[in-house]
């Protein structure tokens, strides 16, 4: 009996799950969109309430990610290494952690976005969405990847999704050194602690497409094996 076959002897498969939960934490990080356009206009009541969405995104993605480790299964019975989907769920889960802290810092200092960065710090968000987007596409495969055998067409599509994943992220490593430098002319006439802070903002919006990044690490890992 193939890996495949074993795979559905199983009432509830983990695979599915995963692809909720990459789904859940992509939610929670381009609800940033919204929070920050509430932010930029100094609407802080309406930013907060964004903010308790994007919370409840993360607490609900932290239930998921609890309920597929207690009932991954063990043993011989998997078609992919029961460690390999273990960190790929602790990967995935960071997206939604993250967009919770960025949310909780703005609206825990109140935090002014000068308006001479503003168009360009919602491109960089923007982009940097559109790669847990992209991690969460390539995710949502795996379903067919496993009743393929990880072989033929399905493969190579997932490798150029990935490819395009990792395209996305040096993108807003190039959007992130113009926004540092813009911010830097004008960090003068700002609050030095506003100043540091906002680095680090800006620092944590592209920790999202990093860690999309390392997702489809994992996953690529796994395509490898």
């Amino acid at each position: 009996m193939s890996g495949n076959a074993f795979f559905g002897v199983f009432a509830k498969s983990p695979i599915k799950p995963i692809e909720e939960h990459i789904t859940k934490v992509h939610e929670a990080s381009a609800t940033l969109m919204d929070f920050f356009q509430h932010v930029f206009k100094k609407e802080w009541q309406q930013a907060e309430q964004v903010r308790l969405q994007i919370r409840t995104l993360e607490r609900q993605a932290d239930v998921m990610k609890r309920d597929i480790r207690i009932q991954l299964p063990r043993g011989l019975f998997l078609p992919v290494e029961r460690t390999d989907l273990l960190e790929l769920i602790t990967q995935q889960d960071k997206i939604a952690n993250k967009a919770k802290d960025i949310a909780g810092r703005i609206i825990g200092r109140e935090m002014d976005i000068p308006s001479e960065i503003q168009d360009d710090f919602l491109i960089y968000l923007s982009r940097c969405i559109d790669a847990t987007k992209q991690a969460s596409n390539a995710i949502n495969e795996l379903d067919e990847l496993l009743e393929t055998g990880f072989r033929g067409r399905e493969v190579i599509l997932v490798e150029k999704m990935l490819v395009e994943l990792d395209a996305i992220e040096q993108d807003t490593d190039e959007m992130q050194i113009k926004l540092r430098r813009q911010l830097r002319e004008i960090e003068g006439e700002m609050n030095p602690i506003d100043a540091m802070f906002l680095y680090k903002i800006i620092e944590w919006v592209g920790d999202l497409a990093d860690i999309a990044e390392r997702v489809g690490a994992r996953l690529e890992l796994m395509l490898a094996r």
